[in-house]
């Protein structure tokens, strides 16, 4: 089976109104920019968005902000944009906030086939109202089912024909887990290989679980908020 798209806009293509999709990356290093902009030329609307954060104002998930596209966010940190504070605070926008490690676990739970598990994180708050709530050794823990999406989008440093995938650093959060808990998974890369080139060794996500992929282009890789200087 041939994965390779030439670019973003055809890769994404059969991505409709209503979709649930988790785009990968922390904050906004190594999330899918060019995907990103492909949804905001597509105009699909009523989107469920599942990332770790929702970008800024005028870059990443603040784009399809702007455009209003996302219904729903499902998101554990969204204190950098101030679009989606007033889409919140309006009733324009539906908003799940998970604390970031079960967040994480829901994801990875639904790449290992495991639809449920129990976490300590959130009881005695609002993220516990309604979840089903059982005592380990003393304990009270909340039941938190896994997280799957229709679509999963991740950007990766390297990839091969196959759509085995390599990430650098601090890109690899929260993608190598999406990218095994979506029906279909879609990768761009900054560098595209043929089989074999590749360090098996040093493959974050294997191939079988990658549909399409495509190289990416321009990325400006920005940096969310600087905490040093020169």
């Amino acid at each position: 089976m041939n994965k390779v798209f030439n670019n973003a806009l055809e890769a994404l293509y059969d991505i409709r109104d209503g979709d649930t999709i988790m785009l990968g990356g922390f904050g906004l290093c190594g999330i899918p920019e060019n995907s990103i902009h492909a949804l905001t030329e597509k105009k699909v609307k009523d989107l469920t968005c599942i990332s770790n954060n929702a970008g800024v104002d005028d870059f990443g998930l603040g784009l399809l902000l702007q455009t209003k596209q996302i219904k729903k966010m499902m998101s554990s940190y969204v204190g950098e944009n101030s679009e989606f504070e007033r889409q919140l605070l309006s009733g324009e926008l539906e908003v799940d906030l998970i604390p970031q490690g079960t967040l994480a676990t829901r994801i990875q739970m639904a790449g290992m086939g495991i639809p449920a598990f129990f976490t300590p994180a959130g009881y005695g708050t609002e993220i516990g109202e309604g979840k089903e709530l059982r005592i380990f050794n003393g304990k009270n823990y909340l039941m938190e089912k896994a997280l799957y999406a229709d679509f999963a989008i991740v950007k990766a440093w390297k990839g091969d024909r196959y759509g085995n995938l390599v990430f650098r650093k601090t890109t690899r959060n929260f993608s190598t887990s999406m990218a095994k808990a979506g029906k279909i998974t879609i990768a761009e890369v900054e560098e595209l290989v043929e089989p074999g080139e590749l360090d098996p060794d040093h493959i974050h996500v294997a191939s079988v679980y990658v549909h399409r992929i495509f190289i990416g282009s321009n990325y400006e890789k920005r940096i969310e908020r600087k905490t040093v200087r020169l």
